[in-house]
């Protein structure tokens, strides 16, 4: 909505001041398939084009001020009721069966991940999401906040950017790990049938000592405040626990999957 509305202030402003789009784009060197897309909205209006249709329609700074409302969301919408409870949560119990859980993400397993989002997204999307993410990651240095984390032997044998990338990722598993705060357990594959299976969530305690779940798809993702939601998942992440390998056994079972890559 903000390209849109940023795009369109762009196309009232220009027609007011009798330029037309061709001569708008040979000035700041884009064609005229460009601009459009910039003025209806489809593509984020850059800050080349703001500067030059200021300039030659006479806006004043009223059209370069929009470039502050144009940075990409840190955030894809599906998690922002996620982030905001997690910010302030006492405990925090994450499982993940395909991927790293994103608080304990290495910089270049994310940007991998963030870099093959499909559908793609503009660089800038990328870093401003992966410094979104970064800054999650200091919630772990909260000491009276809890953090367990079960992971899914799938997750680790995902081969995300490669080797290299998987060991230091592994690394840095082992290193959160000894944080008294943290608690890391991994579910081996040779469980069989379990419910960790019916896919990823985080179970979460406020302040108010109030619970929340969340669960993530592909494209969408819900925070649950339902008691009867909650408390299925509970069951099931009290099963999963129990079924994964205790902390000491896990940690010697992430380090052996490093040495093999």
């Amino acid at each position: 909505m903000a390209w849109r509305l940023c795009g369109n202030q762009v196309k009232l402003w220009r027609t007011d001041a009798g330029v037309s789009r061709e001569a708008l784009g040979q000035e700041a060197g884009y064609g005229y398939e460009t601009v459009k897309s910039m003025e209806q909205g489809r593509r984020r209006p850059s800050q080349r084009l703001l500067e030059v249709a200021d300039e030659m329609c006479g806006a004043n700074g009223k059209l370069l001020a929009a470039r502050n409302y144009l940075q990409p969301e840190r955030f894809a919408r599906r998690v922002r009721e996620l982030i905001a409870v997690e910010a302030e949560a006492i405990a925090v119990h994450s499982y993940q069966i395909l991927l790293i859980p994103g608080l304990l993400q290495t910089e270049e397993y994310a940007r991998t991940l963030m870099s093959r989002h499909c559908p793609p997204v503009d660089e800038a999307t990328v870093e401003e999401r992966l410094a979104g993410r970064l800054a999650r990651q200091e919630l772990l240095k909260k000491p009276t906040v809890m953090f367990t984390f079960v992971i899914h032997e799938a997750a680790l044998c995902t081969g995300v950017g490669g080797p290299g990338v998987m060991r230091r990722q592994l690394g840095r598993l082992l290193t959160a790990g000894e944080q008294r705060n943290v608690t890391l357990q991994v579910l081996p594959s040779d469980r069989g049938v379990t419910p960790g299976l019916n896919g990823p969530f985080v179970l979460l305690e406020t302040a108010e000592f109030d619970h929340c779940a969340y669960e993530e798809g592909q494209n969408t993702g819900t925070l649950y405040e339902d008691p009867e939601k909650i408390s299925c998942l509970m069951k099931s992440h009290a099963m999963i626990r129990t079924e994964a390998l205790n902390v000491e056994d896990s940690a010697r079972f992430i380090a052996k999957v490093a040495e093999e890559l």
